[in-house]
């Protein structure tokens, strides 16, 4: 593992840009992904005010009115192939098929409508959360009741921000294909290290013992926390196949919690042999008045092609667990709102 630029990663988040730049930018984006897709897919960069240096560490509040910078799109994760071998669920044995769940809404509480959320914790009775998109990748502190910023740091304008895990008095916040995740001290996101892995990076976890990465596909890959060496890895499948496209992760009561990408689904999962033992449908969670209040926030000039590109980008992605009062939230890139669920059957 190698020192990262501590200057440029402790940042505080950056104060908002006025709506009009933020629309500016959606539409830059949404033209450059040809009006389709979530994005993830670099486009042509735009040029964006160079960002103020303040020094390290942080201690002060981080606002909440971030910018939404141009966006990044991709139409299938990489694998490189020099990855490791993963072990096939089951051995490719029958998969039973899976317990399926609805939802009813507990609680719901404010979200920041210009994180573009890609990683959620809860605990210490905060929301530990982390942001995507290039120049605007972020590490925050949040107030589970306000959706307040507490405080933030901010990554280094060529990563993209993805999951985030809080094992003991570690941050770990991976990227998407840099190749690259950050350790940060969990009280003052003081930056501690850096390490490296060889596919890319998407959702964070940990059962208490080992990280549990996924990097798009339908693999979970296992690190150890400590020398942040991969221990092992497991094919994610269904009785339908693999499961691709595995986004955020969360540890809950021995099953790891996954969004499946541009999809209203988690799937409940065995990290032991990767099979899918549940799935909770959660459409019609977001509704066309919370993308309306997206679509008023963030495209204030009411433009097709940003509106498109909010649309497409504004998917569910986000899963945390309060442990001691068994609560489970979910949230998602842009929403308004970051809700507590409690699981259903599913209607017939």
């Amino acid at each position: 593992m190698s020192r990262a630029r501590t200057s440029e990663l402790m940042r505080t988040v950056a104060p908002g840009r006025p709506a009009r730049w933020v629309a500016l930018s959606l539409l830059t984006a949404a033209l450059a992904l040809g009006l389709a897709g979530c994005g993830r897919a670099q486009p042509t960069p735009t040029a964006t005010p160079a960002p103020t240096e303040t020094p390290a560490p942080t201690s002060t509040p981080a606002p909440t009115e971030t910018p939404i910078p141009t966006a990044d799109a991709s139409s299938a994760p990489s694998t490189p192939s020099d990855a490791a071998d993963v072990t096939p669920a089951a051995d490719l044995a029958p998969v039973p098929p899976p317990q399926r769940y609805g939802y009813r809404v507990l609680n719901t509480y404010p979200h920041d409508v210009k994180a573009f959320t890609q990683g959620l914790v809860y605990q210490d009775d905060i929301f530990y959360e982390g942001t995507g998109l290039r120049g605007n990748s972020t590490l925050r502190k949040v107030d589970p009741e306000t959706g307040e910023v507490l405080t933030g740091v901010r990554l280094p304008d060529e990563f993209f921000g993805e999951g985030v895990a809080v094992l003991g008095d570690k941050v770990y916040q991976l990227t998407w294909q840099a190749n690259t995740g950050f350790i940060f001290d969990k009280a003052d996101f003081q930056l501690l290290d850096q390490f490296s892995y060889p596919t890319e990076g998407w959702g964070l976890t940990h059962d208490g013992e080992r990280l549990i990465m996924s990097d798009g596909t339908a693999n979970l890959y296992f690190m150890d926390p400590e020398t942040l060496e991969q221990i092992g890895s497991v094919e994610v499948r269904d009785d339908q196949g693999p499961i691709v496209r595995l986004n955020e992760l969360e540890y809950i009561d021995g099953l790891v919690y996954a969004n499946v990408w541009q999809t209203d689904r988690i799937a409940q999962i065995d990290p032991e042999n990767g099979q899918v033992v549940g799935w909770i449908d959660l459409s019609g969670l977001l509704t066309e008045d919370d993308f309306g209040q997206m679509n008023e926030t963030l495209n204030p000039n009411n433009d097709p092609a940003t509106e498109n590109w909010i649309r497409s980008g504004g998917v569910l992605n986000g899963i945390a667990y309060d442990a001691e009062n068994g609560r489970l939230f979910v949230t998602g890139k842009l929403w308004p709102k970051l809700v507590e669920i409690e699981l259903a059957p599913a209607e017939e």
